[in-house]
């Protein structure tokens, strides 16, 4: 009886989305073969509304918490470390 891995799982997740490509690449293509560019452009319309309201609908919060940064996403750890911009200095 073989152990399951989390490799396995990962391996079985990967080949499920290179699956799931590979189809909608061939529906994609065959609607563009039989001229459907309406009922593709529908299509991609209800993708993109699906994908922005999966990301509005993240939870977002979690991941923020399960950082161990503990210092804030600004520039503030670059001052004083002794790097310069050359974008406004003068040429000599």
């Amino acid at each position: 009886m073989k152990r399951k891995t989390a490799a396995d799982d990962r391996r079985k997740r990967k080949m499920i989305t290179i699956l799931w490509a590979a189809v909608l690449a061939i529906g994609t293509i065959i609607l563009l073969y039989k001229e459907m560019t309406a009922l593709l452009y529908i299509l991609a319309t209800l993708g993109v509304t699906a994908l922005l309201i999966a990301v509005a609908m993240a939870d977002l919060s979690v991941a923020e918490k399960l950082t161990t940064d503990t210092k804030g996403a600004d520039d503030s750890a670059a001052i004083g470390s002794g790097i310069t911009s050359t974008f406004g200095a003068k040429r000599s």
